[in-house]
């Protein structure tokens, strides 16, 4: 089984009492019965993140719009879930709403898990959008530390020079100051005109 199949069905178990409506969802082979549970009225949310699990570990594209709303829950283990899901659904759709929500800033408070999604997907939008955010985590007595944290690591395991402006404003912040530093670290340094790349004197 999933590790974190395993743990998201353990959590849900508690929520949902036991009824035998769960147990038909952890065991039902049938993706329809599973989308069903998204779509029907008076569905209780437990039930919705279950199904949305697993349909996305299964790669059914049904489960995306569910899952989006689950990476931006207040609860951060729904979070935690619909991301593992989404970076295995594999939908085009994925990173665009990742970065939406990860520059959001009416929704900052909720950023963490985008943000390490847009990391692991490393699409097009991820470097740009960590930038974004980012910046704003740098103003005066920003309270979102685990939000910037996250991009500066990103940030690093992307390697893209275009964040090195960021990442160098990071330094003057003592939270962040050893993150970028490894995070600069990461980034391979530009060869100039010529070819060759100055030594330190």
């Amino acid at each position: 089984m999933d590790e974190e199949l395993r743990s998201i069905t353990e959590r849900l178990r508690a929520e949902a009492g036991g009824s035998a409506a769960y147990d038909r969802l952890v065991t039902t082979g049938d993706p329809d019965t599973l989308a069903t549970v998204l779509t029907e009225p008076g569905q209780p949310l437990w039930a919705r993140e279950l199904a949305a699990f697993r349909l996305g570990l299964a790669g059914d594209r049904r489960a995306f719009e569910a899952l989006v709303l689950l990476l931006n829950h207040r609860d951060p283990p729904r979070c935690a879930s619909a991301a593992h899901a989404l970076a295995r659904l594999g939908d085009p759709r994925t990173a665009r709403a990742a970065a939406a929500l990860a520059t959001n800033e009416l929704r900052v408070a909720y950023a963490l898990h985008p943000v390490r999604l847009l990391t692991r997907l490393r699409a097009p939008e991820a470097v740009p959008a960590l930038i974004t955010t980012l910046e704003r985590r740098l103003r005066p007595h920003d309270p979102y530390r685990r939000v910037a944290l996250a991009c500066v690591e990103g940030l690093g395991e992307l390697g893209d020079a275009r964040a090195e402006p960021v990442l160098n404003e990071a330094l003057a912040h003592p939270a962040l100051a050893e993150a970028a530093v490894r995070a600069l670290a990461r980034i391979p340094r530009r060869r100039p005109p010529g070819g060759w790349i100055p030594g330190p004197r």
